[in-house]
Parts: structure tokens; C-alpha cells; sequence
């Protein structure tokens, strides 16, 4: 299992017009099934990582946010790693599996026989020097570090390889990779970095954001300082905007080498052939569209992920499903496949019978949830969005996929919505305490 932190839709698996080169997340698609509508449950790292890695929506367990604590939310929920483990399988990983604030104090060493935790790393300080109202350490960019063997994610991986050929061969292996990049701050090595000036910048937006329900303006209220510091500093140096989505672009695609590298080193392994593979990402990320940066929305934007599933005897390969699915299917699949303990609910069900028939009949929605009532519905053709105060958003996809016109408020849409609103959650968890700093 390999989960990527923040990589969003823009990529050529599920953009034809992506700029980014992902030569070998493309080439682990044509081995399995690509499920392109595929969503977050949560679009933050530490619910949308708790929530798939214990099958249990936010709402169900009250862990809405990045600082919510979750293993005081779930002290006897076991994660899909400790589910496996009883079953006899050997589980290693290394680098971003679960949330990695507070010291570590997300990770579960429950969940592993053995796990690498992410290389720390002191990054430089480039556009704060020059600009010191603008951002954080953590909004920085660049051509850095010169050598690709001193990057969290080459840790990462050479981790990843050695517990390949460690492994114990009389039992089963689940092996959890989380890769960093394309987190921010986007430095990747020189040799990622597209040519300069080449990138197309996202698509603007043609409204202003007093145009949001209230609930949407609440929400983003915490991160708006992204985008307007980023606007100040272009105004201050120019083209700053521009390097910056090209240095996301840069980490996407360093990412890709990362992979690439895995992949190679598990093709090389006596079961390589052999062994079920799912990468997925924990909540999308806006590079500026709708006016917003980074992720702590419910717009598709932020909720979209890339979804890969390969199982031998089962998925083809070349496959893609389009049907809407939401991150609370891996916890059940993994399950069945590994013959894991069938007596654990789970808020989502078993990807199996679309593996075996893209086509097959799926009713359910995809549905994703960020901080207590705030809720997205995600069907083939609509997203609705009901935030806390009851303010509304809906978007026709079948003629609007970047969601510019909100029609919540029309007359014709009541009868949608209703439908629509049956899927949010009917009882919905007090929110976790959050861990102290």
C-alpha cells in the first residue's frame, strides 16, 4: 500500500492536460484498475489517514482535524495493519503512514513489526529572506538539495526495498509506503523542475469569493492568508506565483521517481508478480483555483484523488472505473482480499465487485466530511455541499467540472438536494479532543 501525501487530480492519469510526467504512476495503472472518481474522506492529513486506515468516516469517530486525537477517539479499533497483523501477517512500513505532527504522536507502533519513520529534514529558507510577511518555512519553494539521496522520500523508499528483501518467507508481507512529496514546502532536486515559463497556471476563477454560502467563507476563513499572501508577494516579485505551481509540479514529479523505484525493487522480488498493490493519496490540494491554496475544503478540487488498485487474478489491467467511490472502501477490500476478521464494521464496503466488473451496480456515493457538519456528496453527475449552518452548494459536473456555478439556490434544484441530503450523516460524533502542542 502506498499513500501519497497531497497529490491532487492534476496529473496525467487523470488529466490529459496535466503538465506533470508520471511515466511510472502511469505504468502501475495499466496493471490494475484506476478508479477516477475517487475521493478523501476527509481533505486533511490525520482524519483522512485515520479514517482509511480504520474504515471509520469522521463523523462516526469525532476525529475531524490535523491535531484531533486519534487514538484517544479509537483505543480498541484496530487499523488495517493491526487487523492483518492477527492474521498472521508480517507488517513494515516506513515514512508518512500516519499523521506526522507533535513528535509522533500519531503513529500507532501497534500497527508494525517493524517501520522507518520519515528522515527529518532541515529545509532552506529561500522566498522568507526576500519576503518576510509572506507564508511560513512551510510555504517556501525551490531547487533543493542537490543530491536526491538526502530527500525524506529516497529514505523512504530505501527503507521500503531493504524490508523487501528482509522479509520473513514464511508469511504473508503488507508493506506500507508513505511517501511525502508532493507536501509542502515544494523543494524537489533541480533535475525535477520543469523548464521554467513552459506550465500552464491554473484556470481562473470568474467570480468573486463573496459569492460563497457562508459556510464555504467560514470554512476557508483559517487558510486565506495562503492566497492572499501568495498575491502579495507576486505583486512585490513578480512570477512568484508561477514558481511556485511549477515547484509543486517539480515535487509531483519526483514523487514518480520515488515510485518508480519501488516498484522496480518489488518486480525483483519473488512475489512481485504476485502482490495485490493500492496507492492512494489523502485529499487533493488547490494550486490557487476558487482563490484557494492548499487543502480544508469540500470542493472537488479538494476531494479528488488518485485511486490505483492492482490485484492479480482479478483486475486486468488497462482499467478504468468511473463510477464515484470514497477512501472508506480500502479498510473493507483489504479484509476480504488478505482474509482478514469478517466481523469488523465498517462505514464503506468492499471495492471487489467493481474490481471485477467496472460497470457493476454501485448506489452508494462518495462522501466526504471536514469538521463537524460540514458534509460533501459526490454522485456520477452532482456534488452537493452542506456546511454546518446550513448554507448549500451544488455543481452540476455533466456541464460545470470546475464548479462555477453554484445552484443551490435555484428553484429546480430542491428536489436534488433532497436526494442527494439522504446520504449525510444522520448522527454525527463530538468532535475529539485535540493532542496539545
Amino acid at each position: 500500500m502506498i499513500v501519497v501525501d497531497d497529490l491532487n487530480d492534476w496529473i496525467p492519469l487523470l488529466d490529459p492536460e496535466a503538465p506533470a510526467r508520471t511515466p511510472h504512476l502511469d505504468q502501475l495503472a495499466t496493471r490494475g484498475m484506476t478508479f477516477t472518481r475517487a475521493y478523501c474522506m476527509a481533505p486533511a492529513c490525520n482524519p483522512s489517514r485515520v479514517a482509511t486506515l480504520t474504515g471509520l468516516r469522521p463523523s462516526t469517530t469525532g476525529v475531524y482535524g490535523n491535531r484531533s486525537d486519534w487514538k484517544k477517539a479509537l483505543p480498541n479499533r484496530p487499523t488495517i495493519m493491526q487487523a492483518l497483523r492477527a492474521s498472521d501477517y508480517q507488517i513494515m512500513g516506513a515514512g508518512k503512514v500516519f499523521h506526522h505532527q507533535l513528535d509522533g504522536a500519531f503513529h500507532d507502533p501497534k500497527a508494525f513489526d517493524a517501520y522507518t519513520p520519515m528522515r527529518k529534514q532541515r529545509y532552506p529558507i529561500t522566498k522568507l529572506n526576500r519576503a518576510p510577511g509572506y507564508g511560513s518555512r512551510n510555504t517556501d519553494w525551490g531547487a533543493w538539495p542537490e543530491k536526491e539521496e538526502e530527500t525524506i522520500d529516497a529514505g523512504t523508499i530505501e527503507a521500503c526495498i531493504q524490508a523487501l528483501e528482509n522479509r520473513d518467507p514464511n508469511r504473508p508481507l503488507f508493506l506500507v509506503c508513505g511517501l511525502f512529496k508532493p507536501h509542502s514546502p515544494f523543494f524537489a532536486p533541480r533535475a525535477f523542475h520543469p523548464p521554467p515559463h513552459t506550465l500552464p497556471l491554473p484556470v481562473p476563477t470568474p467570480f468573486s469569493r463573496s459569492e460563497w454560502p457562508a459556510g464555504a467563507w467560514t470554512l476557508q476563513r483559517p487558510s486565506r492568508w495562503f492566497w492572499k499572501g501568495m498575491m502579495d508577494l507576486e505583486r512585490e516579485q513578480p512570477g512568484s506565483y508561477r514558481q511556485w505551481v511549477e515547484s509543486y509540479v517539480a515535487c509531483v514529479q519526483f514523487m514518480d521517481h520515488q515510485l518508480g523505484r519501488l516498484m522496480e525493487a518489488l518486480d525483483a522480488s519473488p512475489r512481485g508478480k504476485e502482490t495485490m498493490i493500492i496507492l492512494w493519496s489523502d485529499h487533493g490540494f488547490h494550486l490557487g483555483e476558487r482563490h484557494h491554496m492548499e487543502k480544508f475544503m469540500l470542493w472537488e478540487k479538494t476531494t479528488r484523488i488518485p485511486l490505483i488498485v492492482v490485484l492479480p487474478g482479478t483486475t486486468l489491467g488497462h482499467q478504468r472505473c468511473d463510477t464515484p467511490v470514497d477512501l472508506s472502501t480500502l479498510y473493507p477490500t483489504l479484509l476480504e482480499v488478505a482474509g482478514g476478521p469478517s466481523t469488523i464494521p465498517c462505514d464503506g464496503k468492499s471495492l471487489i465487485p467493481l474490481l471485477k466488473n467496472p460497470e457493476a451496480d454501485w448506489q452508494t456515493p462518495a462522501i466526504t466530511t471536514y469538521l463537524p457538519g460540514n458534509h460533501a456528496i459526490r454522485s456520477p453527475r452532482w456534488r452537493y455541499i452542506r456546511y454546518a449552518d446550513g448554507s448549500e452548494e451544488l455543481y452540476d459536473h455533466s456541464v460545470d467540472p470546475e464548479e462555477w456555478v453554484n445552484l443551490a439556490q435555484q428553484a429546480h434544484a430542491h428536489a436534488i438536494k433532497k436526494r442527494l441530503a439522504g446520504w449525510l450523516p444522520q448522527n454525527e460524533a463530538t468532535a475529539t479532543p485535540n493532542l496539545k502542542r
